[in-house]
């Protein structure tokens, strides 16, 4: 099962995208999980995951983040603004998805 790690400043409002990614991700019948995690717990959290979402409020940080997530192999992205939001979990969850999809293909290329 593939782990999306999505991080925030504290880690409270990861926790709630979280939840709902794993829900629809549930719905939908995917083998994925999704958890949230702070920033400052990063590294400690990436040795389970497959792909890391920040959130957009972390966006002067997301390069040492991303650089913290490449040092484990972990794809990152930052999450838009709308992250949060009514539709916010299906997007995130569409972007994680695009990157475990361009993981695989790119392994599948090596």
């Amino acid at each position: 099962m593939d782990m999306i790690l999505v991080v925030c400043g504290a880690g409270a409002s990861s926790t709630f995208l979280a939840a709902r990614i794993r829900k629809i991700a549930t719905e939908r019948g995917l083998e994925v999980t999704a958890r949230a995690a702070s920033n400052l717990d990063l590294a400690s959290r990436l040795a389970d995951a497959r792909v890391l979402l920040v959130g957009p409020h972390l966006e002067a940080t997301f390069p040492e983040l991303a650089a913290e997530a490449a040092a484990h192999s972990v794809p990152a992205a930052l999450l838009p603004s709308t992250a949060f939001g009514p539709e916010g979990a299906t997007d995130a969850l569409e972007q994680a998805l695009a990157l475990l999809t361009s993981t695989t293909e790119g392994n599948t290329h090596a």
